[in-house]
């Protein structure tokens, strides 16, 4: 695993990875995928995508960036981007599967078990514990970088109701994943 190939390219940033992708090395893209596969696959998840749907998406997510790599700029973060495109990807997939439009602000998932004595934040946990489009907008806009406007876009939702979902679903985060006095919340909201 650690031949010149891959300590070549490991030493590279993402841009310069990107622009020898362009021109065709394959192994660069190979290192792309190795740094962001996971992040990628853990967003598709907090949208709801479950184990060999986060997989299969990321990878199509991975192709799609393979194929559109000259469209790259470095404007942004590789990263955002790919996860830009895997979420979109996801998206199509809900809409295709018409599993989309069951999703009603009264649709809640099942809360994960919750134990005081630990005092770790478990954003995956918290996240669960949204109602499912209060789940997908927030991590839509936070977690795979889309904007409001374009997660409304994607979901074909108003984007007020988009807003309102991410609204509702931050208000719920910040109240879960809150310490009890709240006290370390509020520093957070002066230093910000």
């Amino acid at each position: 695993m650690t031949g010149s190939g891959h300590s070549r390219f490991a030493s590279q940033h993402d841009v310069e990875l990107c622009g020898l992708a362009a021109t065709g090395e394959r192994r660069a893209f190979g290192e792309l995928v190795r740094r962001h596969g996971s992040a990628v696959r853990g967003v598709l998840r907090r949208m709801g995508a479950q184990g060999a749907e986060a997989d299969d998406v990321a990878q199509d997510a991975f192709l799609t960036a393979f194929e559109r790599i000259s469209e790259f700029r470095g404007e942004g973060t590789f990263a955002g981007w790919v996860k830009k495109i895997a979420a979109r990807i996801y998206l199509r997939r809900l809409h295709r599967d018409r599993r989309l439009g069951a999703m009603t602000p009264e649709t809640v998932a099942d809360e994960a078990p919750h134990n005081d004595a630990d005092a770790a934040i478990d954003l995956d946990g918290a996240l669960q514990a949204l109602a499912a489009a209060e789940r997908l907008c927030v991590t839509m806009c936070f977690g795979a970088g889309l904007s409001h406007g374009e997660a409304a876009e994607a979901l074909n939702l108003p984007l007020g109701t988009v807003k309102s979902h991410v609204k509702r679903g931050l208000e719920k985060l910040r109240t879960r994943l809150a310490p009890d006095d709240g006290a370390a919340l509020e520093g957070r909201r002066d230093n910000g």
